[in-house]
């Protein structure tokens, strides 16, 4: 869900500059400030291509968002069906001729999503129904933010894992890459074939959202509390996007993005907060209409999952980072390296749908 500059930039007035082309192509193997791990914006590129991928920042957050609001201001079943009606939706967002020895092994329970944040160069919105821009072009974007949001067979909890953009991967015909690269060489069918290689995890969903679609929820529920400080949506902006001040960088980085969307819930997810009939269709409005998932969640699957999640709130989520065995320079570039035995684990639990036990017996890095 954060952005940052492949110049290393960080700050929310960056988002709204598009940078040459020349400047993108020259972060590539700058070291560990500049590396972006992504190729240049392709000729011909246009503002709409670019925002798109910034918006996809709050993937299971749409769902649990709107269970949430529509439960609490009782809003009812016609209110369901009217803003579900409205979401975007993003088409041939899978990969297809995929081998079958290369597809993920079936899941024993529960559902799995695919969170991701973009950065686009473009100042006009990418995603949802009010985008202006086209959801992607090779080499116009980059995935800053990705989350695997995994929802137990139950429904009675959620669980948010963070997979650093910088980790060094194979990336399916490319060789291996950052993580992020995926996306800007091959759009969502690309990253989601990537990730499913890389966990043998099956994504069920994907959900998208830019940077005008992050101000404009943070705004719209009045703001959120962000290390210790009242922000608003620019603000809150730049906090999730630093990364080069801090002791961990993107592991610190992906924890701030976490706590950001645990805020914006728990700010949500309140009686109070819907009080005003006015105030809470403002909010739904605002949801909707910067919100793009894929094609196959379908009205009837987004209102299933939007009541069989109804219960779960900030309390019952958990939020962690993807093991990591440390960090290396790989062709200029500082990138993260994933631990094998770590995340086989994990991503194991998740197939299994025990993620409940694994988390109960695995000291990992969570977010407090």
């Amino acid at each position: 869900m954060a952005q940052v500059d492949p110049a290393g930039r960080s700050g929310a007035e960056e988002v709204e500059r598009a940078e040459p082309a020349e400047e993108a192509e020259a972060a590539e193997g700058t070291g560990a400030a500049n590396a972006s791990g992504e190729p240049s914006a392709a000729p011909g590129d246009t503002p709409r291509r670019r925002r798109t991928r910034t918006r996809r920042v709050l993937l299971g957050a749409l769902v649990l968002l709107l269970t949430g609001i529509l439960a609490i201001a009782g809003t009812g079943w016609w209110a369901v069906e009217h803003y579900t009606g409205k979401v975007d939706r993003i088409p041939n967002a899978f990969p297809t001729n995929v081998p079958v020895s290369e597809q993920p092994k079936a899941g024993k329970g529960g559902e799995t999503f695919l969170l991701v944040g973009v950065d686009a160069r473009s100042d006009l919105p990418t995603t949802g129904k009010n985008a202006k821009a086209p959801e992607w072009k090779r080499g116009a974007q980059r995935s800053d933010t990705m989350m695997l949001v995994h929802l137990p067979a139950d429904h009675k909890q959620a669980y948010v894992i963070s997979l650093p953009r910088d980790s060094w991967v194979p990336i399916p015909g490319n060789g291996k890459a950052k993580l992020n690269a995926a996306f800007s060489w091959g759009g969502p069918p690309l990253l989601i074939d990537t990730v499913q290689r890389l966990t043998d995890v099956k994504v069920d969903h994907l959900a998208v959202i830019d940077w005008s679609g992050f101000r404009t929820l943070t705004d719209a529920v009045g703001g959120v509390d962000l290390g210790g400080k009242h922000m608003d949506g620019a603000q809150a902006l730049s906090y999730v996007r630093e990364r080069y001040s801090l002791p961990r960088g993107d592991l610190d980085r992906t924890h701030r993005q976490q706590a950001f969307l645990r805020a914006v819930l728990a700010k949500t997810l309140t009686a109070g907060s819907f009080s005003n009939p006015l105030k809470a269709k403002k909010l739904l409005d605002n949801v909707t209409s910067t919100v793009s998932v894929d094609d196959r969640l379908s009205d009837g699957d987004l209102r299933d999952l939007m009541w069989s999640v109804k219960g779960v709130r900030t309390g019952d989520m958990v939020f962690m980072n993807a093991p990591v065995a440390g960090f290396d320079m790989i062709k200029g570039q500082s990138v993260v390296l994933l631990d094998p035995n770590g995340t086989s684990q994990l991503w194991e639990a998740i197939r299994n749908d025990t993620m409940a036990d694994y988390v109960a017996t695995h000291s990992r890095d969570r977010l407090s």
